[in-house]
């Protein structure tokens, strides 16, 4: 008997398609059967279970390309199994999950182990990147065809920088040839080393060392300028400056292959926000000033920045709790991103909700090459997400994440995701 579910009477929004709507929308075996008006009318649907979406809206599974499960070596800060339970939550059914494991996921062995741990525990959709070099030391370059044919869906040494710019070159060359993206953490670490906030008037007030906005830009140049140089994409982790946006904003209009990503605490938070040494606001591009926050919501408003990303980078309270100067590098976001992209960018009239949901689901559906994701197209998989865009809530302990390092921990959002499904079965209701 085929399991079936209709999603009756919402306000579907599937940017990848150019519908938004009011449809009813049939889930059969896994996939999306049908999305039309009067389905709910139906005689032989009539005694299918259904969700009211009546108010809400419909739209296809988040993707989020930007995550760390920390699984394996950190289990006691996030697995894979509370990760993904983490991005149920929030709307997620698909992540891409960084390779700064403990080991490194450099070797088709490593990818191996976690595709096979995915599939016994994830709640979700987990894609995997590889690492660029071996054991991430920006020294020499992994076997690409190996971890492609292994099943890597991108490659990144995400958590450090690749400084050495001729390896850098080759990373993309070789990517090229196979058709892997490649994502890159922009930072030169000569400008950055031992910065634990953004440089500035916070960070003289507060006695602490700040990273320049260059220290990104930097090296966002020099991957703009290797992508023109080989033709090869590239895809830029978690902007955070002006000078960045425009860079990129620049390199698209001469046809670089070039995109980007930001992340909901670098478009919603400023450095000025920051309260004392508190260690749960410190991540890596650090929080910058108002100016910069701007340029990221002109850049997601104008297309120059292609997708929201969480970063989600958990970590223990002990270690958090060590402040600003000692704490690691980090936040998580699976659980919040919407609600927060929803309250600065959609009710603050940013992004009309077509296109919030396309920065969120089709646009990085479509640089990883996820043709049945990031759509409710009939025939693509039934991964979809029913968010109340209205409903107010603050986000507190107990998280589906086993950490609890938030900035947004208490902050009032407005718009919850109240039903999530993943392969057309439930992952998470209110």
């Amino acid at each position: 008997m085929s399991e079936r579910l209709l999603i009756a009477g919402g306000l579907v929004i599937d940017p990848a398609r150019g519908l938004e709507a009011v449809r009813d929308v049939l889930v059969e075996d896994g996939e999306i059967r049908a999305v039309a008006a009067g389905l709910s009318r139906r005689r032989d649907l009539q005694d299918a279970p259904r969700f009211d979406a009546k108010g809400k809206w419909v739209i296809p599974g988040l993707v989020d390309m930007h995550v760390h499960l920390r699984e394996p070596g950190r289990e006691g800060d996030e697995t894979i199994a509370t990760g993904t339970r983490a991005a149920a939550r929030g709307g997620v059914t698909t992540v891409l999950a960084m390779a700064n494991t403990e080991p490194p996921t450099d070797n088709p062995s490593q990818l191996a182990l976690l595709r096979h741990a995915a599939a016994r525990d994830a709640a979700i959709e987990v894609l995997f990147a590889g690492a660029v070099t071996v054991g991430q030391k920006g020294e020499r370059l992994t076997e690409f065809a190996r971890l492609r044919a292994g099943g890597a869906a991108a490659l990144s040494d995400d958590g450090r920088p690749l400084m050495n710019a001729g390896l850098m070159r080759r990373a993309l060359e070789h990517a090229k040839d196979l058709g892997l993206l490649l994502i890159d953490h922009c930072e030169d670490l000569t400008l950055s080393a031992g910065a634990c906030v953004n440089e500035g008037p916070e960070a003289l007030r507060k006695g602490l060392r700040g990273a320049p906005w260059a220290a990104e830009t930097v090296q966002v140049a020099r991957d703009i300028a290797l992508a023109e140089l080989t033709g090869a994409r590239v895809h830029l982790a978690h902007l955070s400056s002006a000078a960045s946006v425009a860079a990129v904003r620049a390199a698209k209009r001469r046809g670089v292959p070039v995109s980007a990503e930001a992340c909901p605490h670098h478009f919603a938070l400023t450095d000025a926000m920051v309260p004392g040494y508190d260690g749960d606001w410190k991540m890596n591009p650090p929080l910058r000033a108002e100016a910069e926050r701007q340029a990221l919501l002109e850049g997601l408003a104008d297309g120059t920045i292609d997708a929201i990303a969480t970063d989600h980078a958990p970590h223990g309270c002990a270690a958090k709790g060590a402040g600003l100067d000692l704490a690691p590098f980090g936040v998580i976001g699976l659980e919040t991103s919407l609600s927060v992209a929803l309250t600065t960018l959609y009710h603050a009239k940013v992004l009309t909700r077509r296109k919030l949901v396309e920065r969120m689901s089709a646009a990085p559906a479509r640089l990883l090459g996820l043709a049945s994701k990031g759509t409710l197209a009939p025939g693509s998989d039934a991964d979809l997400a029913v968010v109340d865009p209205d409903a107010s809530w603050t986000p507190e302990a107990p998280f589906q994440s086993k950490s609890r390092n938030t900035p947004f921990a208490g902050r009032r959002l407005k718009g919850r995701v109240a039903l999530t499904l993943f392969a057309g079965r439930p992952v998470h209701a209110l």
